[in-house]
């Protein structure tokens, strides 16, 4: 396990954001990012996770390819979760691909993507 305070974990998040293709980060439009230690009862419910599963990151709201125009009022949101993905990696080098990998994760689905088509992609570019 690799771990930093609250405020580093924070600037590598907005630093693999930033890092976004700049076609999806400028098509990102009202989506909030977050991050939480843990998971929510109500998130681990969610998503179907059993207890010995750990969720790294979690995009909720409807993906842009279902809302057939329509405009929402609430913002989406993707929460990153610190401690499953600290306790995930041995290295700062790790923590950094790990939560870049996340974020691309979960903006894939805010675009729409489901987990096939992403460990396709993610497959390709390997």
């Amino acid at each position: 396990m690799f771990s930093l305070n609250d405020r580093d974990f924070e600037k590598l998040v907005h630093d693999s954001v930033d890092g976004l293709p700049t076609i999806h980060k400028d098509n990102l439009k009202n989506v909030g990012f977050f991050i939480l230690d843990w998971p929510t009862d109500q998130q681990r419910i969610k998503s179907n996770l059993q207890p010995n599963q750990m969720l790294l990151g979690l995009y909720e709201g409807v993906p842009l390819s279902q809302r057939n125009g329509a405009m929402k009022l609430l913002p989406d949101t993707i929460t990153l979760f610190k401690i499953p993905i600290e306790k995930s990696v041995n290295s700062m080098d790790q923590l950094k691909s790990r939560i870049k990998n996340t974020v691309w994760h979960e903006v894939a689905h805010y675009y729409g993507l489901d987990h096939d088509k992403i460990h396709e992609i993610e497959r390709r570019n390997s």
